[in-house]
């Protein structure tokens, strides 16, 4: 086999989700951030995007319990869960481990959990209307409130602790203050006529703002019951901010006074805005905002806005699990990051030196990520998900991108590494689900479509002016259903699709059809022209992959392996093999001369819809449903050096073996048997031994230590099990015996080594106690047939 050609890859790194929705949280001094994901909490430091902890991992493999909330106490030591089973449970932040659990006492899920500005106390709201409040020192339910109906949104307790007031606001759209300590219902505030989603208290404690869904914010007298200014907002209100006595916002040169009441809120429309809530007026509206406006009125685009004053930025969540760090002084963009990044479509790297990825996943946002650091920015363009990528070899920092929203876009890497739109084309009327670009120019690229149409596309000379409409050159119906795939030649002559009607058909550059290729039992998901032969591969949902002739159209060879479709394939090693990824979860490495799977990679638990090869073949990166990343690097030639390495090794070992018997050190040479862990060079170096006698034999086990003879007990249970060199076996087992008995000597699995070795014994025995029977009848025997004298 050829040096060049690639045997093994092996998972160097994986991403997989850190925020998957659901309460998220800062540490107080602002490095820190908690994410809830999934069964778990995991703790992100926000400087270098790694999960340095995380929280709620069961440890026995058991299946973890589904975190519905999750709160952070004021001093940051601790953090309270609340659990699908109705636990709570307290958790040590630093080290993640488990401090107490107890039962919630709701009937059903707890909603919503809350601290007492001393964290000696916290408050659970439930889904029953109802609020429990615990003493954590002893987890005991001091107080049981009620008087709200249905699931509680809100829960907080008043930041003047004197007044011993905790408010919450339920699905009935009232928000209500108790007293913890007597259990009494202080206050009812009527105003919301939806959901309520935040309260926020000012810093003299005097009023509280709250925000719902009902598109208003209300200003609230602490006092009194009734609202002193209802706000319209003009859009459904998800999350708010109280901003400090003094700060800055861009555009917004007025020195804030004391008396004013600033609240940044988002939601419905994906920006931030900041309002004067005493005026009724907004200060400052997001300009740059990467957060779609949700699709449906009334829908989601923010989830939680976070301000931490510690670095005094503006941190917006949003419903797809994006994470967009914001200066609160220039609104500039400091960190994005993914928190979970659902389907991955499709994956390209990007750059001269391709130090970047782009990725599509089930989301109109693409993810451009640096691949050192896996630092994520969110390229907007397209209106509905983004279906499929494609790299010009010849341009590598431009790119096309094709999605649900009927359309083609062109992309570019500027030398600031930012991404922009050079241009758009909507010639297709459904969904374009596969794009593939001229690989020795850039002057076009093709596209398919459930339209089953086949386009190609004009590229603009200029990449200084951007967001021009594409002009499409040629368009033919291709197949008669759905197009999955295109592709072009290396020369640029020919393009090929596959189709779901079962065929893969070859196309000239002006799309007259050159030939079918029928083969394949279903329809055909991926089509690759070889990068040095007149052949051409396919890979199916009959879970094979064909390799076509060109030139007549034959099919040369048949893939399997697969258990179900074959998603993507590439050609690697100068055409000599392949790799593939199928919807088994499975990545496999083929040689096309010998059709042999050299490698078969299982990091997957579902499709691998996505797969990317760099230039020089040393990394691949595969995605899919299971929303992971997977990188992986080649260690071929790394395995062969160690192999090398390793049979150096071996045969100096044994040089230095045979010069030690030929010299009959044989102490030494039995060390060294043992630690190459050679039984019949052992065994020889034992019966060398005992020519000398049992004694010397005991006097040279004591030489070795107890891992070497562990390693030699092994040898002699093997030797055991043959008639020939049971003698040896049996004199080691009496020699070590009195040092496992005496505890000197532990032997792991003990008793299996004993219920193996016993058997062969008790055979060894019974041969030797039917040998010493028949000596001594053969003795007996003789004695008796001698002669006896003669009486006169």
């Amino acid at each position: 086999m050829s040096s060049s050609l690639k045997e093994v890859y092996e998972k160097c790194e994986e991403y997989t989700a850190f925020y998957t929705g659901g309460d998220i949280q800062w540490t107080t001094e602002g490095a820190r951030l908690l994410c809830q994901c999934g069964d778990v909490i995991k703790v992100i430091d926000i400087n270098t995007f790694s999960n340095i902890l995380v929280i709620g991992d069961s440890e026995d493999g058991a299946e973890n319990d589904q975190i519905y909330t999750f709160q952070m106490s004021h001093a940051n030591n601790i953090v309270v869960t609340a659990h699908k089973s109705g636990l709570i449970k307290l958790w040590d932040r630093e080290t993640g481990r488990q401090e107490k659990v107890w039962r919630s006492g709701h009937k059903g899920p707890v909603a919503r959990l809350a601290f007492d500005l001393s964290d000696d106390n916290i408050a659970s709201g439930g889904s029953d209307g109802s609020i429990r409040l615990w003493d954590l020192a002893h987890n005991t339910c001091t107080s049981s409130l009620r008087g709200a109906m249905g699931v509680f949104t809100v829960l907080k307790y008043y930041p003047d602790s004197s007044k011993q007031l905790i408010f919450g606001a339920a699905d009935d759209t009232k928000i209500r203050s108790w007293n913890s300590k007597t259990g009494k219902e202080h206050m009812v505030y009527s105003g919301h006529f939806s959901k309520v989603t935040s309260v926020q208290f000012t810093p003299d404690g005097q009023h509280m703002v709250s925000s719902g869904r009902d598109r208003v914010l209300i200003l609230w007298n602490i006092n009194e019951s009734k609202a002193l200014r209802t706000v319209p907002v003009y859009e459904s209100i998800e999350a708010t901010v109280l901003l400090p006595l003094a700060f800055k916002i861009p555009n917004f040169k007025k020195k804030v006074e004391t008396e004013g009441i600033y609240v940044a809120c988002a939601g419905e429309k994906g920006i931030v805005k900041v309002w004067n809530v005493q005026m009724s007026r907004v200060m400052y509206e997001q300009t740059n905002s990467l957060v779609s406006p949700a699709s449906e009125e009334g829908g989601l685009a923010i989830t939680h806005l976070l301000f931490n004053e510690a670095r005094n930025v503006l941190s917006v969540v949003t419903a797809d699990h994006n994470i967009i760090i914001h200066d609160l002084e220039t609104f500039d963009c400091m960190k994005q990051m993914t928190g979970f990044t659902d389907e991955v479509l499709d994956i390209i790297f990007l750059g001269k030196d391709e130090t970047h990825l782009v990725v599509a996943t089930n989301s109109r946002d693409l993810k451009y990520y640096e691949i050192d650091n896996m630092n994520c920015q969110i390229v907007k363009g397209h209106t509905d998900i983004v279906l499929a990528l494609a790299r010009f070899p010849t341009r590598p920092d431009m790119f096309v991108s094709s999605g649900k929203d009927n359309s083609v876009r062109i992309w570019f890497q500027d030398t600031n590494n930012e991404i922009k739109c050079l241009g758009e084309g909507a010639r297709h009327t459904a969904s374009v689900g596969s794009v593939f670009t001229a690989q020795t120019s850039n002057e076009f690229f093709t596209s398919v479509s459930q339209d089953n149409c086949l386009k190609i596309w004009t590229v603009p000379k200029e990449t200084d002016s951007f967001d021009r409409k594409l002009n499409s050159s040629h368009t033919e119906v291709a197949h008669q259903m759905d197009i999955n795939c295109v592709t072009v030649s290396p020369n640029d002559k020919m393009i090929a699709t596959g189709s779901q009607d079962k065929t893969a058909k070859l196309w000239t550059e002006e799309l007259s059809l050159l030939g079918i290729l029928r083969g394949h039992r279903r329809g055909v998901w991926c089509v690759r022209f070889s990068p040095v032969d007149q052949v051409i591969l396919t890979s199916s949902a009959d879970s094979t992959i064909k390799l076509w002739s060109i030139a007549d159209l034959s099919c040369l060879k048949t893939f399997e392996g697969h258990e179900s479709s074959v998603l993507k394939i590439e050609f690697m090693s100068k055409g000599q093999q392949i790799i593939s990824s199928g919807a088994d979860g499975l990545l496999k490495l083929w040689n096309i001369k010998t059709s042999e799977c050299k490698m078969s990679l299982d990091n997957h638990d579902g499709k691998v819809w996505a797969l990317a090869v760099n230039k020089l073949e040393s990394l691949v990166i595969t995605g899919g449903s299971d929303s992971k990343l997977v990188k992986l690097k080649d260690v071929t030639i790394e395995r062969k050096d160690k192999m090398a390495k390793e049979r150096e090794e071996i045969i100096l070992q044994e040089q230095e073996l045979m010069n030690l018997l030929h010299d009959k050190k044989l102490v030494k040479a039995l060390k060294l048997a043992l630690r190459m862990e050679r039984p019949l060079h052992v065994l020889k170096i034992v019966n060398e031994v005992l020519k000398h006698g049992h004694e010397k034999l005991f006097e040279t086990l004591k030489e070795i230590n107890h891992t070497q003879k562990e390693t030699l007990l092994k040898f002699a249970a093997e030797w055991n099990t043959n008639n020939k060199h049971c003698h040896a076996a049996q004199l080691v087992f009496n020699i070590l015996a009195p040092e496992i008995i005496s505890g000197n000597l532990k032997v792991p699995a003990l008793a299996s080594f004993i219920e193996g070795a016993l058997p062969y014994t008790e055979r060894h025995f019974e041969r030797l106690t039917n040998l010493m029977q028949d000596l001594n009848f053969i003795t007996f025997t003789v004695n008796c047939m001698q002669p006896h004298g003669v009486k006169d």
